[in-house]
Protein backbone atom coordinates (compact mmCIF):
# COMPACT_ATOMS: atom_id res chain seq x y z
CA UNK A 1 0.00 0.00 0.00
CA UNK A 2 1.49 3.39 -0.98
CA UNK A 3 2.28 5.69 1.93
CA UNK A 4 -0.41 8.20 0.94
CA UNK A 5 -3.05 5.47 0.97
CA UNK A 6 -1.87 4.27 4.38
CA UNK A 7 -2.11 7.84 5.70
CA UNK A 8 -5.64 8.09 4.32
CA UNK A 9 -6.59 4.83 6.00
CA UNK A 10 -5.22 6.01 9.36
CA UNK A 11 -7.21 9.23 8.93
CA UNK A 12 -10.37 7.19 8.30
CA UNK A 13 -9.78 5.14 11.45
CA UNK A 14 -9.30 8.38 13.40
CA UNK A 15 -12.53 9.79 11.98
CA UNK A 16 -14.48 6.66 12.92
CA UNK A 17 -13.01 6.75 16.44
CA UNK A 18 -13.85 10.45 16.76
CA UNK A 19 -17.40 9.70 15.59
CA UNK A 20 -18.15 8.09 18.97
CA UNK A 21 -17.38 11.43 20.63
CA UNK A 22 -19.59 13.35 18.21
CA UNK A 23 -22.44 10.90 18.79
CA UNK A 24 -22.08 11.52 22.53
CA UNK A 25 -22.16 15.27 21.97
CA UNK A 26 -25.11 14.94 19.63
CA UNK A 27 -27.11 13.09 22.31
CA UNK A 28 -27.04 16.32 24.34
CA UNK A 29 -29.66 17.72 22.00
CA UNK A 30 -31.10 14.91 19.85
CA UNK A 31 -32.76 11.71 21.08
CA UNK A 32 -31.25 8.35 20.02
CA UNK A 33 -33.58 7.08 17.29
CA UNK A 34 -34.04 10.50 15.73
CA UNK A 35 -30.29 11.19 15.70
CA UNK A 36 -29.56 7.83 14.07
CA UNK A 37 -32.29 8.43 11.48
CA UNK A 38 -31.20 11.99 10.69
CA UNK A 39 -27.63 10.80 10.17
CA UNK A 40 -28.84 8.44 7.45
CA UNK A 41 -31.53 10.63 5.88
CA UNK A 42 -29.22 13.61 5.39
CA UNK A 43 -26.49 11.40 3.88
CA UNK A 44 -28.72 9.86 1.20
CA UNK A 45 -28.72 12.83 -1.27
CA UNK A 46 -24.92 12.98 -1.19
CA UNK A 47 -24.54 9.25 -1.84
CA UNK A 48 -27.08 9.45 -4.68
CA UNK A 49 -25.09 12.32 -6.20
CA UNK A 50 -21.91 10.22 -5.91
CA UNK A 51 -23.64 7.30 -7.63
CA UNK A 52 -24.83 9.57 -10.45
CA UNK A 53 -21.31 10.98 -10.93
CA UNK A 54 -19.76 7.50 -10.89
CA UNK A 55 -22.41 6.00 -13.16
CA UNK A 56 -23.64 3.54 -10.52
CA UNK A 57 -27.19 2.33 -11.28
CA UNK A 58 -29.16 2.63 -8.04
CA UNK A 59 -32.53 1.15 -8.94
CA UNK A 60 -32.31 -2.30 -10.48
CA UNK A 61 -34.32 -5.50 -10.13
CA UNK A 62 -31.67 -8.04 -9.19
CA UNK A 63 -33.26 -9.95 -6.33
CA UNK A 64 -31.27 -8.19 -3.60
CA UNK A 65 -34.19 -6.28 -2.07
CA UNK A 66 -34.94 -8.79 0.76
CA UNK A 67 -31.27 -9.01 1.73
CA UNK A 68 -30.94 -5.23 1.45
CA UNK A 69 -33.90 -4.69 3.74
CA UNK A 70 -32.50 -7.16 6.27
CA UNK A 71 -29.12 -5.41 6.20
CA UNK A 72 -30.95 -2.12 6.67
CA UNK A 73 -32.87 -3.39 9.69
CA UNK A 74 -29.68 -4.69 11.32
CA UNK A 75 -27.86 -1.45 10.50
CA UNK A 76 -30.73 0.50 12.08
CA UNK A 77 -30.65 -1.66 15.21
CA UNK A 78 -26.88 -1.21 15.44
CA UNK A 79 -27.03 2.57 15.39
CA UNK A 80 -30.00 2.76 17.72
CA UNK A 81 -27.99 0.61 20.16
CA UNK A 82 -24.90 2.83 19.78
CA UNK A 83 -26.79 6.05 20.40
CA UNK A 84 -28.78 4.57 23.28
CA UNK A 85 -25.65 3.10 24.88
CA UNK A 86 -23.89 6.46 24.64
CA UNK A 87 -26.64 7.96 26.79
CA UNK A 88 -25.95 5.42 29.53
CA UNK A 89 -22.23 4.60 29.50
CA UNK A 90 -18.93 6.04 28.32
CA UNK A 91 -18.02 6.43 24.65
CA UNK A 92 -14.75 4.57 25.28
CA UNK A 93 -16.58 1.49 26.54
CA UNK A 94 -19.05 1.67 23.66
CA UNK A 95 -16.34 1.70 20.99
CA UNK A 96 -14.52 -1.29 22.50
CA UNK A 97 -17.70 -3.37 22.80
CA UNK A 98 -18.85 -2.30 19.32
CA UNK A 99 -15.64 -3.69 17.82
CA UNK A 100 -16.49 -7.20 18.91
CA UNK A 101 -18.65 -7.16 15.75
CA UNK A 102 -16.11 -8.74 13.35
CA UNK A 103 -15.83 -11.75 15.62
CA UNK A 104 -19.59 -12.34 15.70
CA UNK A 105 -19.43 -12.14 11.90
CA UNK A 106 -16.59 -14.67 11.71
CA UNK A 107 -18.64 -17.14 13.76
CA UNK A 108 -21.81 -16.62 11.71
CA UNK A 109 -20.12 -16.82 8.30
CA UNK A 110 -18.58 -20.15 9.31
CA UNK A 111 -22.09 -21.63 9.14
CA UNK A 112 -23.57 -19.50 6.35
CA UNK A 113 -20.83 -18.76 3.82
CA UNK A 114 -19.13 -21.53 1.87
CA UNK A 115 -15.36 -21.24 1.90
CA UNK A 116 -15.30 -18.92 4.92
CA UNK A 117 -14.73 -21.50 7.65
CA UNK A 118 -13.28 -21.12 11.10
CA UNK A 119 -9.61 -22.03 11.31
CA UNK A 120 -7.50 -22.49 14.41
CA UNK A 121 -6.08 -19.04 13.86
CA UNK A 122 -9.50 -17.41 13.60
CA UNK A 123 -10.76 -19.31 16.62
CA UNK A 124 -7.76 -18.18 18.65
CA UNK A 125 -8.42 -14.57 17.63
CA UNK A 126 -12.07 -14.86 18.62
CA UNK A 127 -11.19 -16.28 22.05
CA UNK A 128 -8.68 -13.49 22.64
CA UNK A 129 -11.10 -10.76 21.57
CA UNK A 130 -14.09 -12.10 23.49
CA UNK A 131 -11.96 -12.21 26.63
CA UNK A 132 -12.30 -8.42 26.52
CA UNK A 133 -16.00 -8.63 27.39
CA UNK A 134 -15.73 -10.19 30.88
CA UNK A 135 -12.67 -8.04 31.57
CA UNK A 136 -14.61 -4.88 30.72
CA UNK A 137 -17.73 -5.97 32.60
CA UNK A 138 -15.56 -6.75 35.63
CA UNK A 139 -15.54 -2.99 36.28
CA UNK A 140 -19.21 -3.31 37.19
CA UNK A 141 -18.85 -6.30 39.53
CA UNK A 142 -19.83 -5.66 43.10
CA UNK A 143 -21.98 -2.67 42.22
CA UNK A 144 -25.74 -2.60 42.13
CA UNK A 145 -27.21 -2.91 38.61
CA UNK A 146 -27.46 0.57 37.15
CA UNK A 147 -27.90 2.45 33.89
CA UNK A 148 -24.20 2.21 33.09
CA UNK A 149 -24.32 -1.58 33.17
CA UNK A 150 -27.34 -1.54 30.88
CA UNK A 151 -25.40 0.79 28.59
CA UNK A 152 -22.59 -1.75 28.37
CA UNK A 153 -25.06 -4.52 27.52
CA UNK A 154 -26.66 -2.39 24.79
CA UNK A 155 -23.19 -1.51 23.43
CA UNK A 156 -22.40 -5.21 23.17
CA UNK A 157 -25.72 -5.68 21.35
CA UNK A 158 -24.60 -3.04 18.83
CA UNK A 159 -21.60 -5.25 18.07
CA UNK A 160 -23.91 -8.23 17.55
CA UNK A 161 -26.12 -6.22 15.16
CA UNK A 162 -23.10 -4.98 13.21
CA UNK A 163 -21.80 -8.53 12.98
CA UNK A 164 -25.22 -9.53 11.64
CA UNK A 165 -25.00 -6.83 8.97
CA UNK A 166 -21.56 -8.04 7.86
CA UNK A 167 -22.83 -11.61 7.71
CA UNK A 168 -25.92 -10.62 5.71
CA UNK A 169 -23.78 -8.87 3.13
CA UNK A 170 -21.34 -11.79 2.84
CA UNK A 171 -23.98 -14.50 2.71
CA UNK A 172 -26.32 -12.94 0.13
CA UNK A 173 -26.35 -11.35 -3.30
CA UNK A 174 -25.27 -8.06 -1.76
CA UNK A 175 -21.68 -9.17 -2.38
CA UNK A 176 -22.34 -8.94 -6.13
CA UNK A 177 -23.64 -5.36 -6.29
CA UNK A 178 -21.94 -1.99 -5.95
CA UNK A 179 -21.00 -1.09 -2.39
CA UNK A 180 -22.85 2.20 -2.78
CA UNK A 181 -26.12 0.36 -3.35
CA UNK A 182 -25.60 -1.76 -0.24
CA UNK A 183 -24.95 1.43 1.74
CA UNK A 184 -28.10 3.04 0.32
CA UNK A 185 -30.19 0.06 1.45
CA UNK A 186 -28.89 0.61 4.97
CA UNK A 187 -29.33 4.38 4.93
CA UNK A 188 -32.85 4.23 3.49
CA UNK A 189 -34.15 1.76 6.06
CA UNK A 190 -32.45 3.48 9.00
CA UNK A 191 -33.93 6.85 7.98
CA UNK A 192 -37.26 5.37 9.12
CA UNK A 193 -35.95 5.59 12.68
CA UNK A 194 -37.00 9.26 12.67
CA UNK A 195 -40.78 8.67 12.58
CA UNK A 196 -40.33 5.63 14.83
CA UNK A 197 -38.58 7.77 17.41
CA UNK A 198 -41.34 10.34 17.45
CA UNK A 199 -43.99 7.60 17.49
CA UNK A 200 -42.63 6.12 20.73
CA UNK A 201 -42.39 9.52 22.39
CA UNK A 202 -38.79 10.58 21.89
CA UNK A 203 -38.06 14.27 22.24
CA UNK A 204 -36.38 14.46 18.83
CA UNK A 205 -34.27 17.59 18.31
CA UNK A 206 -34.72 19.27 21.68
CA UNK A 207 -31.54 21.35 22.09
CA UNK A 208 -30.04 22.31 18.69
CA UNK A 209 -26.89 23.99 20.02
CA UNK A 210 -23.93 24.67 17.71
CA UNK A 211 -22.06 21.69 19.17
CA UNK A 212 -25.03 19.36 18.68
CA UNK A 213 -25.58 20.48 15.10
CA UNK A 214 -21.86 20.42 14.36
CA UNK A 215 -21.67 16.87 15.69
CA UNK A 216 -24.54 15.80 13.44
CA UNK A 217 -22.90 17.50 10.45
CA UNK A 218 -19.68 15.59 11.07
CA UNK A 219 -21.55 12.29 11.30
CA UNK A 220 -23.34 12.99 8.02
CA UNK A 221 -20.62 14.58 5.89
CA UNK A 222 -17.46 13.35 7.57
CA UNK A 223 -18.51 9.78 8.29
CA UNK A 224 -21.56 8.65 6.30
CA UNK A 225 -20.45 10.42 3.10
CA UNK A 226 -16.74 11.27 2.82
CA UNK A 227 -15.29 8.43 4.91
CA UNK A 228 -17.45 5.74 3.30
CA UNK A 229 -16.66 6.96 -0.22
CA UNK A 230 -12.95 7.04 0.62
CA UNK A 231 -13.27 3.54 2.08
CA UNK A 232 -14.91 2.22 -1.12
CA UNK A 233 -12.12 3.83 -3.14
CA UNK A 234 -9.43 2.10 -1.07
CA UNK A 235 -11.22 -1.27 -1.07
CA UNK A 236 -11.30 -1.23 -4.87
CA UNK A 237 -7.52 -0.79 -5.00
CA UNK A 238 -6.13 -3.06 -2.30
CA UNK A 239 -6.55 -6.61 -1.03
CA UNK A 240 -8.45 -7.09 2.22
CA UNK A 241 -5.27 -8.35 3.90
CA UNK A 242 -3.68 -4.93 3.40
CA UNK A 243 -6.19 -3.38 5.78
CA UNK A 244 -5.58 -5.83 8.63
CA UNK A 245 -2.81 -3.88 10.43
CA UNK A 246 -5.05 -0.81 10.57
CA UNK A 247 -8.27 -2.36 11.87
CA UNK A 248 -7.40 -2.09 15.56
CA UNK A 249 -6.75 1.67 15.26
CA UNK A 250 -10.41 2.71 15.32
CA UNK A 251 -11.20 1.48 18.85
CA UNK A 252 -7.80 2.83 19.97
CA UNK A 253 -8.62 6.25 18.53
CA UNK A 254 -12.10 6.04 20.08
CA UNK A 255 -10.70 5.42 23.55
CA UNK A 256 -8.09 8.17 23.12
CA UNK A 257 -10.54 10.79 21.89
CA UNK A 258 -13.01 9.88 24.64
CA UNK A 259 -10.33 10.46 27.27
CA UNK A 260 -9.07 13.70 25.73
CA UNK A 261 -12.34 15.34 24.72
CA UNK A 262 -14.89 13.87 27.10
CA UNK A 263 -12.66 13.47 30.12
CA UNK A 264 -13.52 9.76 30.42
CA UNK A 265 -11.30 7.64 32.62
CA UNK A 266 -9.13 5.02 30.96
CA UNK A 267 -9.30 2.32 33.61
CA UNK A 268 -7.01 -0.73 33.66
CA UNK A 269 -9.97 -2.91 32.68
CA UNK A 270 -10.79 -0.65 29.71
CA UNK A 271 -7.18 -0.60 28.54
CA UNK A 272 -6.87 -4.39 28.90
CA UNK A 273 -10.11 -4.86 26.92
CA UNK A 274 -8.86 -2.58 24.16
CA UNK A 275 -5.62 -4.53 23.90
CA UNK A 276 -7.48 -7.86 23.78
CA UNK A 277 -9.77 -6.64 20.98
CA UNK A 278 -6.77 -5.28 19.05
CA UNK A 279 -4.88 -8.55 19.51
CA UNK A 280 -7.91 -10.55 18.38
CA UNK A 281 -8.27 -8.43 15.24
CA UNK A 282 -4.59 -8.91 14.42
CA UNK A 283 -4.70 -12.69 14.94
CA UNK A 284 -7.87 -13.16 12.86
CA UNK A 285 -6.61 -11.03 9.98
CA UNK A 286 -2.92 -11.90 9.80
CA UNK A 287 -1.65 -14.01 6.94
CA UNK A 288 -1.78 -17.79 7.27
Amino acid sequence: MPARHAVLLVALCAAWGFAQVTMKWGSEGISPLVQAGLRSLLAIPFILAWCWWRGVTVFRRDGTLPAGLLAGVLFSAEFWAIFRALELTSAARVVVLLYTAPFFAVIATHFLVRGDKLTRRKLAGIVIAFASVPVLFADRLGAAPDAALMGDVIALASGIFWGGTITTIKATGLTRIASERTLLYQLAVSALLIPLGYAIGEAGVFAPTPRVLGSLAFQVLGVAVVSYIAWFWLVQRHAASAFAPFLFLTPAFGVGFSALLLGEAVTPALLASLLLVAAGIWVVNRSE
